[in-house]
């Protein structure tokens, strides 16, 4: 089988290359480069540094291939309030060229990672399960949802199958911990091992269910492969170990033996206060487990944070919207 990945030198879409690499699949990918690393693209890997818009790079990659993930995004869902266009840009709009030339070249499948922003604050309180209306409340989630929309409505009409993943909150090695918009286990860890305390926004109470990276992949290699799954949309990741944000530093503290005294800051606009899924449909669909648990994961994504030193953070993504709503630390570059 031929696979092409998007997002293939980020951290998903990198573990995805192993797993299919393993299977004995050709894999083939792209990646921009805004949050990947080429030293996370494994070996034998044929790809292209291009951006999900460039439609040449990606019809030239993608032809003769049976599946695409689509796994690149500017992941940032709480900057996607200050940013809309560009979090659109390399959302919904990549997502809308991905599928269009998937359809034009005659792509089998295509599987989406979603997220779980789709649910925002959720018809329902949490757990949230894919039955559920979604009711993003951030530009990043209604991205997501428009993104599901136009995948299911290309693949009716042009005669490919679907299958939308709806992940959350994945860390573990590779997750690029420089990035201060996002991925709170990391910047606990960066700024922790340069001596500083970590910085929560509200008063911490938010929670969270964390998933390990490795935990996703099965899952994702099986929407590629198995038939019983087309037309699916599956949370994945672990939904018994929720967590609060504060608690979640107070371990990365623990795990790094360092103190634990945090400062706070105002919450970020739009934040959802819990969210957090079931995942009792892949565990009926696709066998699903949580091999590593909450605390094993932030032991191997600090530690990932510790192999390669703390590092300053990158600014890299631009602030469209400058008002008094913008979180100081990025305004005054604090992290």
């Amino acid at each position: 089988m031929r696979v092409f990945i998007t997002g293939v030198a980020g951290f998903l879409g990198s573990h995805l290359a192993d797993a299919f690499l393993a299977r004995g699949d050709d894999v083939v990918g792209i990646d921009n480069l805004i949050g990947g690393d080429p030293e996370n693209v494994p070996d034998g890997v044929r790809w292209t540094v291009a951006d999900c818009n460039e439609w040449a790079p990606i019809e030239r990659g993608m032809r003769e291939c049976d599946v695409v993930l689509h796994c690149a995004a500017t992941a940032h869902e709480g900057l996607s309030v200050f940013s809309p266009h560009e979090n659109a840009r390399h959302g919904y709009s990549a997502s809308a060229a991905i599928f269009s030339v998937a359809a034009s070249v005659g792509v089998k499948r295509v599987v989406f990672t979603s997220s779980m922003a789709r649910y925002g604050k959720g018809e329902k309180p949490p757990p949230f399960h894919e039955g559920m209306i979604p009711y993003p409340e951030d530009p990043y989630g209604i991205g997501k949802v428009a993104a599901e929309q136009l995948l299911a409505n290309l693949a009716e009409t042009h005669g490919f199958e679907y299958v939308i993943a709806v992940p959350h909150n994945i860390i573990g090695e590779r997750q690029r911990f420089r990035d201060p918009y996002r991925n709170a286990i990391s910047i606990f860890a960066n700024m922790m091992l340069q001596g500083r305390q970590p910085v929560i926004y509200g008063d911490g109470s938010q929670t969270r269910s964390f998933s390990y990276v490795g935990d996703c992949v099965a899952p994702l290699v099986a929407m590629a492969t198995e038939p019983h799954v087309v037309g699916e949309t599956i949370n994945i990741g672990p939904d018994r170990e929720v967590v609060s944000v504060l608690e979640a530093a107070r371990i990365v503290a623990r795990v790094l033996g360092k103190p634990f005294d945090p400062s706070f800051k105002p919450p970020r606009p739009r934040e959802v206060k819990e969210a957090h899924c079931s995942a009792d449909k892949a565990r009926t669909m696709l066998g699903y487990e949580t091999k590593v648990g909450l605390e094993e994961a932030i032991i191997r994504t600090v530690a990932w944070v510790k192999q390669h030193g703390p590092k300053p953070f990158d600014y890299h993504l631009d602030l469209e919207i400058r008002n008094d709503k913008v979180p100081e630390t990025w305004a005054k570059r604090l992290f």
